[in-house]
């Protein structure tokens, strides 16, 4: 292990768990938030089960409103409702709100798309069936759009690892932080490099992960 890394050992494996804590709230907020979420925007939409225009228009607009926002304008805009909720808007925990909020916002929208592509006929045979719609839902779409659902989530995952990134304007700490403030702001390149290099490896192996389950799922 090259010196360097040696030095900062401690604070590595710190900015890791870090990240990795950041992530992981994010991807329980998506899995256990967002896929509901997604599933009502494509049930509410026109001709589907639970066609409702107000309810559609609604979670669309604030589905839109919050993945429009820069997303280090979203932390600086929410910095009041994390403190009201946690008492504090500086470190970790408090990292993983604006990361829960906008990974709620863009999985929901990659499900809804997801579904999207499940083919009507499949909805139409559930419900001749007699399948109510928690049935259709769970046994029919999800089971459809599966592959997609895995892919989407991937695609989050490697997005929220790059969100962050910017948490250190919060104290969150995490990869992206260390590399800038030990590498890039004390002028230690070579450390940054290597930063930059473990995010790299763990995008990838994430993706590859992703990936494989997505095809072993994937039944067309």
């Amino acid at each position: 292990m090259p010196d360097v890394l040696l030095q900062y050992e401690e604070e590595i494996k710190l900015a890791i768990l870090q990240t990795f804590a950041m992530v992981g709230v994010s991807v329980l907020a998506a899995i256990l938030l967002g896929l509901p979420l997604g599933t009502l925007l494509f049930l509410s939409r026109k001709g589907q089960l639970l066609a409702n225009g107000f309810v559609f228009s609604s979670l669309n607009l604030l589905v839109n409103t919050i993945r429009s926002f820069p997303f280090l304008l979203l932390v600086v805009f929410l910095i009041p409702f994390t403190r009201l909720l946690l008492g504090t808007a500086i470190g970790t925990a408090a990292a993983t709100v604006p990361l829960a909020i906008i990974a709620i916002a863009h999985y929901s929208r990659l499900v809804e798309q997801s579904l999207l592509d499940v083919p009507r006929g499949v909805i139409e045979a559930a419900v001749s069936m007699g399948a109510s719609t928690r049935e259709v839902v769970l046994k029919f779409l999800f089971v459809e759009a599966r592959s997609g659902l895995v892919l989407g989530l991937t695609t989050s995952i490697v997005s929220f690892i790059s969100y962050s990134t910017i948490m250190g304007v919060v104290g969150g700490g995490g990869i992206g932080d260390f590399a800038i403030r030990y590498g890039y702001q004390q002028f230690q390149t070579e450390l940054m490099m290597y930063m930059i290099l473990i995010m790299v490896v763990l995008v990838q192996l994430i993706q590859f992960a992703g990936t494989t389950l997505a095809r072993v799922l994937d039944k067309r």
